[in-house]
């Protein structure tokens, strides 16, 4: 289980890394991005990083006993 949280954690570190090296990356070949694109590219990373979270800790979160039902 803490093998499974500590190689979800480099995954997340290894996406925000690629998107970042990404934006990076078109930064200096001269491809100027409208700072709204640069959000929703940011939004896109944040959501795929709650997929996995979602992936990886569901089963333990929804195996819980619901205290209002």
């Amino acid at each position: 289980m803490i093998e499974s949280i500590i190689w979800l954690l480099i995954y997340i570190c290894l996406v925000v890394g690629v998107a970042w090296l990404v934006l990076w990356v078109l930064g200096q070949i001269g491809v100027a991005l409208p700072a709204q694109v640069v959000k929703i590219f940011w939004v896109v990373v944040v959501l795929l990083i709650l997929l996995l979270l979602w992936r990886m800790l569901g089963p333990i979160v929804g195996s819980a006993p619901h205290l209002g039902r």
